[in-house]
């Protein structure tokens, strides 16, 4: 099995909110949650991929960089990109495909937007995907709250399917890196 941990806009302004947008919902726990979740990745010895979101902070300066409090490992990839799709113009799936990844753990920000596409696009591609439910965050919408679009997400991507390759939703706590996928085909 190979595979990777794939996380997603986890960036300084996009978490703690600007002049222009509000932090995200539960920001100090979706933290906490990802570093749990990046110390489990080194264990198994998966590769840590990250996704920047050039639109924050106009592409540069501390605002554009990945969160401080997160534990970047020296080995971890970082990918640029300009859509709302981690995949699109980045390299990112050319990458996956040359390292032959059938099974990607999402998490990051924000749901609705590049979580979403992200898992979408990954079982498109050959890939199962575990969604981690406590490891993905958004703001506010005009419609919903942040908890409520995050339950949404949760609820809708376990078990979305293109065919051949799903994804499922687990909590950080459980053996992430020991999918499941193959006992539900």
């Amino acid at each position: 099995m190979n595979q990777a941990l794939l996380i997603i806009d986890v960036q300084q302004d996009l978490v703690d909110g600007n002049a222009e947008t509000n932090e995200i919902y539960n920001k100090a726990d979706l933290l906490k949650t990802i570093n749990l979740v990046i110390e489990s990745a080194t264990q198994f010895n998966v590769e840590i991929i990250f996704v920047r979101d050039k639109d924050v902070a106009g592409g540069e300066g501390p605002g554009f960089e990945i969160h401080s409090d997160l534990n970047i490992p020296d080995e971890a990839k970082i990918f640029d990109k300009y859509a709302t799709n981690a995949f699109y113009g980045t390299g990112l799936l050319e990458y996956l495909r040359s390292k032959d990844t059938n099974h990607l753990v999402i998490m990051g920000c924000e749901t609705p937007y590049c979580i979403d596409t992200a898992v979408r696009t990954a079982t498109v591609n050959h890939m199962d995907v575990t969604l981690v439910g406590d490891g993905h965050s958004t703001t506010d919408s005009p419609v919903l709250s942040a908890e409520k679009i995050i339950q949404h997400h949760n609820k809708i991507l376990h078990g979305h399917y293109n065919v051949d390759h799903f994804s499922m939703v687990r909590g950080s706590a459980e053996d992430l890196f020991t999918p499941m996928h193959d006992s539900y085909r």
